[in-house]
């Protein structure tokens, strides 16, 4: 059931990164924690930053061949992010896993509420990178990456709207663009996360193996229902915010607090 519960798990998350972009990611951790049953919530964040890399590189080369990747703009705020999320993924080490996961919980009621909220689906999609788009770029790269690091997730919900504020991309064009960021931050976060010996390389690869093919089937999605996505948004936004009550009410009883 471990092995089935992590693919299917994967599948999931795979198919909403592409389909939804910003906030897919942020559903592995307490899938993790809770589906497929990682106890120890650092190990769940860092199987999690792990799985979610992988799975957002699989999901670049299919935006790539779709051609909705900036390139350089994607570049430039994923090494800065790298760098942040070094940074956030040591801090969070240090921080008691229950208050993580209530964290955790705070972070997907605000990607829940901006969901709902909705997001334009203009912008320039002919955008090309100039000194001071990479200055923005660089800045709120790394605040992102530092929030992806401390928190185990790829940070697709803050790469999105970073790409758009920074460089003016359409929404189309960030989404495929932050499937690098996502990789690159997750990575990060896991590498540090393994040199403590809080990653489960054999979870992390089944629920890679679900995310290639969920993926594979959002890529298309995206691409067809790319008109809805302020209907999507909002559906998986309501969804989100249950889930984040849901987490939040157990990590306050675990710790005593409800």
């Amino acid at each position: 059931m471990t092995e089935l519960t992590a693919a299917l798990s994967g599948a999931l998350v795979g198919f909403v990164l592409s389909v939804i972009g910003g906030g897919g990611s942020i559903l592995a951790v307490p899938l993790l924690h809770y589906v497929v049953g990682i106890a120890d919530p650092h190990r769940a964040l860092g199987t999690a930053a792990l799985a979610v890399a992988a799975n957002a590189a699989v999901n670049l080369l299919h935006h790539a061949r779709a051609g909705t990747v900036k390139w350089p703009c994607a570049t430039v705020f994923a090494a800065a992010g790298v760098a942040g999320a070094l940074v956030g993924a040591r801090v969070g080490q240090g921080v008691d896993g229950r208050l993580l996961l209530l964290a955790f919980a705070v972070a997907m009621l605000g990607v829940g509420f901006a969901l709902l909220r909705g997001r334009s689906a203009e912008g320039d999609p002919g955008v090309r990178i100039t000194p001071v788009i990479a200055a923005r770029l660089v800045v709120l790269g790394f605040a992102a990456g530092a929030l992806s690091g401390f928190l185990g997730i790829g940070g697709g919900f803050l790469i999105v709207p970073g790409l758009i504020a920074g460089s003016g991309m359409a929404t189309l064009n960030a989404i495929g663009s932050s499937l690098l960021g996502i990789a690159a931050f997750g990575f990060a976060t896991a590498s540090s996360y393994a040199v403590a010996g809080l990653v489960d390389i054999r979870i992390a690869l089944l629920f890679l193996v679900g995310g290639a093919m969920g993926g594979w089937f959002g890529v298309a999605a995206a691409l067809r229902l790319a008109r809805y996505k302020g209907a999507l948004d909002r559906g998986f936004a309501v969804l989100l915010l249950a889930l984040a009550l849901a987490v939040m009410a157990q990590s306050l009883r675990s710790l005593g607090w409800l």
